[in-house]
């Protein structure tokens, strides 16, 4: 499959560059993107024809825009989120490029608050929210530490890193564990019971830049280290089940889909070529390039993956069996 320019499904258009961009992982928030440029976060919410047939491609609404002064590094979403219900409340959390991490909540009327959680001694490159407690979340960067956030303290529990944290996510299934991607190219879980390591995975190469634990089973993690895209089973080895040639020029991104177990994307480089792979037909369902791209993000229930691009936000339906 050829690179494509201009091959994504549907976009959406915004006023600059897009640096970072996050749907909403949970079932009743799932519509709600947003998206970080150099002078604001802007919330849309988003239906598709998969969902509704009256939608012709994509459907759009924007919903809140946030003014920043700082840079936006990323962004998680609160499970506190929903604007399905009565009481609306966007709740969502920055890495900011002031070393510090910001929690931002609006009712989307009258309140809006931030809050600011100040600790780390380097730039944040990782932010997530416990998928099962909207007021604990843990951050990660270059100042070698995990840190994990209760909002209602200004404490914070420490994990100590020997390499920058390059990614943290947190697994519904495993609440009591978060799991740290570093960029010397070990992958470490530790406990929030005893607040000790637990276990580590070793990419073998280097840097590691991303990595994702698999919404679909808790046993599969994946990153991009090097050029590669690698995959670990946690229930064999600590060492990689499949890797393989994702980016010559080095991979950057890397996100398990939501929605379908065995799909998963890459960012990278030459250019900022966008890959879909499917592993359990070992089929490449999306090869484009795109002459800026920043982030992934896939869609909680549908198979459309998101990136961000210059004045616009690409989305891929990956059409897939």
């Amino acid at each position: 499959m050829k690179d494509e320019m201009q091959s994504s499904t549907y976009s959406i258009p915004c006023q600059e560059v897009v640096r970072c961009l996050e749907f909403s992982p949970f079932h009743w928030s799932c519509q709600l993107l947003a998206y970080a440029t150099a002078t604001r976060v802007s919330v849309v919410s988003c239906r598709f024809q998969e969902e509704d047939a009256d939608i012709d491609g994509i459907d759009y609404t924007h919903i809140k825009d946030i003014q920043m002064d700082h840079g936006i590094a990323c962004i998680a979403w609160s499970p506190k989120t929903s604007i399905s219900v009565l009481d609306k409340q966007l709740c969502f959390a920055v890495g900011c490029d002031d070393k510090n991490v910001r929690v931002f909540t609006s009712d989307l009327k009258d309140t809006n608050d931030t809050q600011v959680l100040q600790g780390h001694t380097g730039f944040v490159n990782s932010v997530t929210f416990a998928p099962n407690d909207d007021d604990q979340l843990a951050s990660t960067g270059d100042d070698l530490t995990c840190r994990v956030w209760s909002r209602d303290s200004d404490e914070s529990l420490v994990f100590k890193l020997t390499a920058p944290g390059m990614a943290v996510c947190w697994h519904p299934d495993e609440p009591l564990k978060v799991m740290v991607g570093q960029k010397d190219g070990i992958i470490r879980f530790f406990s929030l019971s005893n607040q000790q390591p637990i276990m580590s995975l070793s990419c073998g190469v280097t840097p590691l830049l991303d990595c994702d634990w698999s919404k679909h089973n808790s046993l599969l993690v994946g990153a991009v280290a090097g050029s590669d895209w690698i995959v670990f089973d946690t229930s064999l080895s600590s060492m990689p089940l499949d890797k393989r040639q994702a980016h010559v020029e080095g991979a950057r991104s890397f996100r398990w889909s939501q929605s379908h177990e065995s799909l998963l994307a890459t960012l990278g480089r030459p250019q900022r070529q966008v890959k879909v792979f499917n592993t359990r037909h070992q089929q490449l369902h999306v090869s484009a390039s795109l002459p800026v791209a920043y982030g992934l993000t896939w869609h909680c229930t549908l198979p459309v993956l998101a990136v961000g691009g210059d004045e616009k936000v690409h989305l891929w339906l990956v059409e897939s069996t």
